[in-house]
């Protein structure tokens, strides 16, 4: 009797046709995956000779040629000097003109170090390829492991975290204290306090702009009081250029979908609460499984892992998709890595909060910094230098505001945006607008670390290091002005409320060095669509003068907290109407009355740039009808559909919004 096939036989025979079919294709699965990742990194590694196009004109001023150490031996080097952009008193009304206001000050002391910085960066007269080597094998060696005892709460990691490197934080949390909400005071719930407490671990990069906040690439916060919730959570974020991503909350929930991992772990562990009650199985569903043989796995609920007044043993480990966190050794939350972020920028710890640190132990730490060679980030391609300013009039041009560190972000724009059919044809025109950096010497007694000032005992060797990693910065920013042409060097020291200054200059520049019709100001980490810039200023080109952007009405200064404004800096109670600064539009005359009211003195200054432009256009308004033309779509933060300009990009994403604008697609990449 021949035997009946059963169904069971029918799923061995695809099971195995399945098998077979994985082991011929994963072969290939493997060759298109290693090709798509050579493709990723090629896209920040040094072009080979083969893609170097012919080169473009350049100024005819300077004969020097570039150095041999940089594969182009032969390239004519712009000319470059220090914009000479002339700082004036703020003249606010009810200070006398005798007196100095506090920006005053900062700005005489920025422009007498930068001309300092500027002179030592321009009498280096050696291969800036080979101080960069110099200085690369004096910083790279970096210890493996770093531990602070004695309530440390800030840690330097010199080279950054790598796979597999962990931080661990022992400390114990402090009881509840009260806080006063206003809010809850207005809505009449008791007496307006509320029992917190909190604290925060971050991991933290390195900023050159002083005045503004560090990169996080990693922010934890525990918080067993105070959440509005009103239940134990932790919370995962980051935050680029002072804007804050989405967070990840939890709560002690179970995941709603446990799909959702990193590394294999889930984002969120289960703990117990005390709003919910778990539900005991029946007998008959019990007998059930017993019956067909499932396995019944323990249950192990644990409580919230902080408790006031106890001692925790944290620890932060980088894994290959996120960072997991463990408490006493059991794992709580897993925090995906976001786009923009990378370890090796994570350069120090920082515990604040309602938490007394009693010692912190960082291992496996990389030996050495991967990205710190300049030449892995400057591309020094012919294809992306800049021609020369055109004589003919240009339709719009865009200064670009950078820091003198920012060689990624410059780098991204020049592969992206500024290859805009628009840019290329010099109908727009596109320069960035770089402050220098200060660095130790016989002349400068302080140093920025993390964005404030640190009295940390230095030995000569790692001041010497921290000295010419910081003079690198502006001898490489004049050597890379040199080369592709397209950077504007202001001599002063960068400062977040220096800012406004580069808004004139940026006007200045296109009123005196150029004849644009229209002058547009952005970020380095912001990406423009040109060509639909372009076409919205022809839109609202009515004849009159034109002030375009994201604008805000009727906004207060904030008289308390981290961002105060005093009744100094600014008397009124609200701002005038003004465009965000990540990306605005001015008409030509506008920014020939800003210089004309700069050089005689009576242009009003103050340190937010965005709101001191709405100011002077406010003014302007007063004798000449300005139009105002609103659009969310010059966004301040992140990325909308459609954009026109899209802020807090970083060089990643900057990239993958050209390749989508190329294939004719204006969508977002991923958020942070």
């Amino acid at each position: 009797m021949a035997r009946r096939w059963r169904p069971s036989h029918l799923v061995l025979v695809a099971g195995a046709a399945y098998l077979l079919l994985i082991s011929l294709k994963f072969r290939r699965v493997l060759d298109l995956a290693t090709a798509d990742l050579a493709a990723t990194d090629a896209a920040f590694s040094s072009p080979s000779s083969s893609d170097h196009l012919p080169p473009l004109p350049v100024s005819t001023t300077t004969s020097t040629t570039s150095p041999s150490g940089n594969g182009n031996g032969n390239a004519t080097l712009f000319q470059v000097q220090p914009f000479w952009h002339r700082y004036d008193r703020v003249s606010l009304p009810d200070i006398v003109a005798r007196n100095r206001s506090a920006l005053d000050r900062m700005a005489d002391d920025a422009w007498a170090l930068g001309l300092t910085a500027w002179e030592d960066a321009a009498a280096f007269a050696g291969d800036p390829w080979e101080l960069a080597a110099v200085d690369t094998a004096t910083t790279d060696k970096c210890p493996s492991a770093v531990s602070v005892r004695a309530r440390g709460r800030v840690v330097f990691l010199p080279c950054g975290l790598a796979a597999g490197s962990s931080v661990t934080v022992v400390g114990t949390p402090r009881a509840a204290h009260k806080e006063y909400v206003p809010q809850l005071a207005r809505m009449r719930q008791g007496d307006g306090t509320v029992l917190v407490s909190q604290f925060m671990v971050e991991l933290q990069g390195l900023r050159a702009v002083d005045g503004e906040d560090p990169p996080r690439i990693l922010h934890l916060n525990p918080r067993l009081r105070g959440d509005w919730s009103q239940r134990p959570i932790i919370e995962h974020n980051t935050c680029y250029r002072m804007q804050w991503g989405s967070a990840q909350r939890c709560d002690g929930s179970p995941p709603e979908d446990n799909d959702d991992k990193v590394d294999g772990f889930t984002k969120c562990e289960k703990w117990i609460r005390d709003d919910v009650v778990d539900t005991k199985e029946s007998k008959t569903t019990s007998w059930l499984k017993r019956f067909i043989g499932r396995a019944k796995k323990p249950a192990m609920t644990w409580p919230f892992p902080f408790v006031e007044d106890r001692l925790f043993v944290l620890t932060m480990q980088a894994g290959v998709e996120g960072f997991h966190i463990y408490v006493g050794g059991r794992h709580v939350t897993s925090f995906p890595y976001r786009p923009g972020f990378t370890l090796e920028d994570a350069t120090g710890l920082f515990v604040k909060g309602d938490v007394d640190v009693h010692s912190v132990y960082a291992t496996a730490l990389p030996m050495s910094h991967p990205s710190f060679s300049l030449q892995q980030v400057l591309e020094m391609s012919e294809k992306w230098r800049t021609r020369p300013l055109p004589k003919d009039p240009v339709f719009l041009f865009i200064g670009i505001l950078s820091a003198s560190n920012h060689f990624a972000e410059r780098m991204a724009v020049r592969k992206t945006w500024m290859q805009s059919s628009e840019v290329r044809s010099s109908k727009v025109v596109a320069r960035f607008f770089v402050a220098l950096i200060l660095y130790w010497s016989s002349r400068f007694h302080s140093a920025w670390l993390y964005g404030f000032s640190l009295c940390v005992e230095w030995d000569d060797g790692s001041m010497n290091r921290k000295n010419n990693s910081r003079k690198e910065v502006n001898v490489m920013l004049k050597r890379e002005a040199e080369y592709f042409g397209d950077i504007v060097i202001l001599p002063f020291i960068d400062r977040y409320e220096l800012v406004v200054l580069k808004t004139i200059a940026i006007c200045e520049y296109g009123v005196q060095n150029l004849t644009a019709v229209h002058i547009m100001k952005c970020d380095d980490d912001t990406f423009v669509r040109v060509d639909v810039v372009v076409r919205h200023i022809k839109l609202n080109n009515g004849g009159r003068p034109l002030y375009m952007g994201n604008l805000n009405l009727l906004h207060r200064p904030l008289r308390m907290g981290k961002w105060t404004v005093t009744t100094e800096e600014w008397p009124e109670d609200i701002y005038p109407p003004y465009a965000n600064g990540p990306g605005y539009v001015i008409s030509g005359d506008i920014a020939k009355f800003v210089v004309s009211q700069h050089a005689n003195q009576s242009l009003r200054l103050f340190k937010m740039e965005d709101v001191s432009m709405g100011l002077w256009v406010e003014k302007f308004n007063s004798t000449s009808p300005v139009k105002y033309s609103h659009s969310w779509k010059f966004c301040q933060y992140g990325c909308l559909e459609n954009y026109y300009t899209a802020h807090y990009q970083s060089p990643r994403q900057m990239l993958c919004l050209w390749d989508k604008l190329v294939q004719g697609r204006a969508s977002c990449c991923n958020y942070r």
